[in-house]
């Protein structure tokens, strides 16, 4: 099982990007076509992430000439150049398929208005110190 998790470990990035569902992202993709490769950039809505270790990836949708089109991507695949974060959504749902029935306007998120904030761990250092009322002599 610790082989697994060596192996798992060496393919993962260093650095990611941190996206959530609902965010407009730019997906730097490369392509090798013959002995050439280039790099195509997929524009999309992000619509669920799927949580696994190294099996980590990421749904984006797109509508090209009004057809809806979906490509799953994993993200921690030597593939993807970069991840870009062009718009933030602002959503109460973790996967976001209610979108695919969606046309037009109404398949639009609401933008995240602010910074948004990363996500932190909380120490014991880290949280303020609260001291207990000393008893009175009143009793």
């Amino acid at each position: 099982m610790n082989e697994i998790r060596a192996i798992e470990e060496a393919q993962m990035k260093e650095a990611v990007t941190y996206f959530r569902p609902g965010d407009t992202v730019k997906v730097h993709f490369k392509i090798v076509e013959g002995g050439k490769e280039r790099i195509q950039i997929y524009e999309g809505l992000v619509i669920a992430i799927k949580n696994s270790r190294a099996g980590r990836t990421f749904t984006v949708r797109k509508n090209s000439y009004g057809v809806g089109v979906e490509r799953v991507f994993p993200i921690h695949s030597p593939r993807i150049a970069r991840i870009e974060v062009s718009r933030s959504g602002k959503v109460r749902r973790a996967k976001l398929y209610y979108i695919r029935h969606k046309i037009g306007k109404a398949a639009k998120i609401k933008e995240l208005l602010g910074k948004k904030s990363t996500v932190t761990k909380h120490t014991a250092a880290s949280e303020p110190k609260v001291q207990a009322a000393a008893p009175s002599g009143d009793t």
